[in-house]
């Protein structure tokens, strides 16, 4: 990992947290969503079924919101203008902000886990570790989308509308609200092509049924593939303005 590409990250990381309002919506917002999810769901078995699919939701959402948005601000302010100006190359820049905004996705991470754990009480099996390990997976996937995805939005509106093209069909497809197995053919085989199936099909097998990180390897696997893709494509599509 090259000097610049830790001081992006820290460039980054100072940046947010020096904005107070954002810190703490990313404290709240996470524990508002938990919350109803607990309260609306009074079968304690369908909340304990419910609750590792919804993790990975709200990682993969709050991650692709929180980076692209960021990143977006950052062209539109012309930040992204000097660094693309300067002898840092793609790479660095992208793997900067993916390091940067990953803290924070993992800040949510353990907030809604352990909000989810100890204030609702779901159960859950295997390794706590390793659980988490698997969750930071999917937030580095989360973040390396919403980088990419930003480079082709020239405003923050048009970033929000990626939310119902990108976000909500693997919501509707990863088995969240009903079983892969129950949809149509054509929809299981749209839903192996998205990343959020493999995220819950993993943090499902781990929490319900207690396997290990090396049980789900092919979920891991897949994971990290679209995590390092989405990066790759993000240092390929920076661009220095909105």
């Amino acid at each position: 990992m090259s000097s610049n590409t830790l001081t992006i990250a820290r460039r980054v990381m100072l940046q947010v947290v020096r904005d107070r309002r954002t810190i703490a919506l990313l404290v709240i917002v996470p524990l508002v969503i938990a919350s109803i999810v607990g309260v609306s769901i009074p079968d304690k078995s369908m909340l304990d079924y419910t609750a590792p699919a919804m993790l990975a939701m709200l990682i993969l959402f709050f991650g692709f919101l929180i980076t692209g948005i960021s990143v977006l601000r950052e062209r539109s302010q012309g930040t992204m203008e000097r660094l693309m100006a300067s002898p840092i190359s793609r790479l660095d820049v992208a793997a900067g902000y993916l390091l940067g905004f990953l803290l924070f996705a993992l800040m949510q991470t353990l907030i809604i886990f352990f909000y989810m754990v100890y204030v609702l009480h779901i159960n859950f099996q295997g390794e706590l570790w390793q659980i988490l390990i698997f969750q930071v997976l999917i937030g580095i996937g989360a973040v390396c989308l919403g980088t990419f995805f930003s480079m082709f939005a020239r405003n923050e509106f048009q970033m929000m509308q990626f939310i119902p093209l990108i976000i909500l069909p693997q919501m509707f497809l990863c088995g969240l609200l009903w079983p892969v197995s129950q949809m149509p053919n054509y929809l299981q085989w749209i839903a192996k092509f998205l990343p959020l199936y493999y995220g819950v099909e993993g943090i499902r097998a781990m929490m319900l049924q207690g396997q290990n990180l090396l049980d789900i390897g092919k979920d891991v696997g897949i994971l990290a593939a679209y995590a390092v893709g989405f990066l790759g494509l993000a240092s390929l599509t920076l661009r220095r303005s909105a």
